[in-house]
């Protein structure tokens, strides 16, 4: 092997790592970055603080690659949206997909909830590079379908802010959901999927 190249991680190195960035998901979409400790992290992970320094060298490390995951997770509903559908079947895929992502990762969601409201401070240029990139290109999409005269004139990036807000509730307040329906049936996201679509295509629909 040349001097310097990178050893290949082992498996239990791999498992190590995952079983680190697991644990740290939970500490961090329950505290916060900055509520977030080593020590918990550490714990959560069932492991002692040296060892975890062994595979991170610090907290920043573990959160930014766990942004790196998320960031992905988030971006791909809307990547999937195919400019040479149906405008309607696709509006819907990418709510079903939404909510999909809401119900499947709920950590995830409350990690990037978290991060904007502390301001972005370690996902700012994310925000403004690749998400502003796929939101202004979904945009065209939906434009040509407006001029198309397939889906109605309005602004296509407040359309596609106002299902990230509807779609985000169940993931981040799914507590309140699940008080208020008196169950956690999982039903409940097809019944929301339902109800959204109604309010969205009435009013994207030509008349």
């Amino acid at each position: 092997m040349a001097d310097g190249a990178q050893r290949k991680p082992t498996r239990i190195q791999i498992q190590k790592r995952e079983l680190i960035r697991e644990a740290a998901l939970d500490v961090f979409s329950a505290q916060g970055f900055r509520g977030a400790t080593l020590d918990q992290i550490a714990e959560a992970a069932g492991l002692s603080k040296p060892n975890l320094l062994y595979y991170f060298e610090s907290k920043e490390a573990i959160h930014a690659e766990l942004m790196d995951r998320l960031l992905d997770t988030w971006l791909n509903p809307l990547r999937e949206m195919d400019p040479d559908g149906d405008p309607l079947t696709e509006l819907r895929g990418y709510i079903q997909r939404k909510l999909e992502a809401s119900r499947d990762y709920p950590r995830e969601s409350r990690l990037f909830a978290n991060e904007i409201l502390q301001g972005a401070p370690r996902l700012g240029s994310e925000l403004s590079g690749p998400l502003r990139a796929l939101v202004e290109d979904k945009s065209v999409v939906l434009r040509q379908w407006m001029a198309q005269g397939r889906i109605v004139r309005m602004d296509p990036q407040h359309l596609i802010f106002a299902i990230w807000a509807v779609t985000q509730h169940y993931a981040d307040f799914d507590v309140q959901v699940q008080a208020v329906l008196g169950s956690n049936d999982e039903a409940r996201f097809h019944d929301a999927a339902a109800t959204i679509e109604t309010l969205f295509f009435k009013g994207l629909l030509p008349r």
